[in-house]
């Protein structure tokens, strides 16, 4: 007997809209700290305000909306400390799922982050700054998908979101990305060379937000002051 693909069902419109959403979040479309009204935007989507509201509610629990009482909903937006407190938090989860692929993995991480670093190489030379961007995202993602921590994945996955976010917005200053694509470079390396309490002190240069780091050199073109 043949045998009958499954069908997949399609996404709600919740879903979709939500997508959208967190992509216009994502890639700077929304501005961090932008009022978000559930009427212009079920408008301009062409969508109920149910769906809107439900996405609206999902992407809260993602950290990338907040709804404020009597105020309304707002893109996210960080100060200075609470950047630092993300990166931190980011920092820890990525020296952990570093111990664990060097562990389990180290020659897939080498194999796949040299990749990537051939990739990130190519999309500079040719000025494609926001396809490096998202192979940034990838460099860091597939870290914590060779880690096969699903804790440590669930815990990484929102504040990913908001790095990815942050990152995105800096495409407009391609000359500020020479140092976080060196230490690219260097982690790949160091992978490739086994060698992992070096490479768990370049990923801490490379997440915290300190006097001389990527994102402190950075900060000014993407919080408030």
């Amino acid at each position: 007997m043949k045998q009958i693909t499954s069908l997949e069902r399609p996404k709600s419109l919740t879903t979709l809209t939500c997508d959208v959403l967190r992509k216009e979040i994502l890639n700077g479309a929304l501005e961090m700290g932008e009022a978000l009204s559930e009427v212009t935007t079920a408008k301009r989507l062409g969508v109920s305000r149910t769906p809107v509201r439900e996405a609206f509610f999902q992407l809260g629990i993602e950290g990338l909306v907040k709804t404020e009482p009597q105020r309304g909903t707002f893109v996210f937006r960080l100060d200075r400390e609470e950047m630092a407190d993300l990166c931190n938090v980011r920092c820890l989860l990525e020296c952990e799922a570093l111990r664990l692929v060097f562990a389990k993995k180290p020659q897939a991480l080498a194999k796949k982050w040299k990749t990537i670093v051939q990739k990130m190489t190519s999309a500079l030379e040719a000025g494609e700054v926001v396809n490096y961007l998202n192979l940034d995202t990838e460099f860091h993602q597939v870290l914590l998908t060779l880690s096969t921590s699903e804790y440590l994945q669930q815990a990484y996955t929102p504040l990913n979101f908001k790095i990815t976010a942050l990152r995105n917005r800096l495409h407009k200053h391609s000359e500020h990305l020479d140092k976080g694509f060196k230490e690219h470079i260097h982690l790949a390396q160091l992978a490739a060379e086994g060698k992992l309490e070096e490479a768990i002190s370049v990923m801490r240069s490379h997440t915290l937000l300190f006097d001389g780091s990527y994102w402190e050199y950075n900060a000014g073109q993407i919080l408030p002051e």
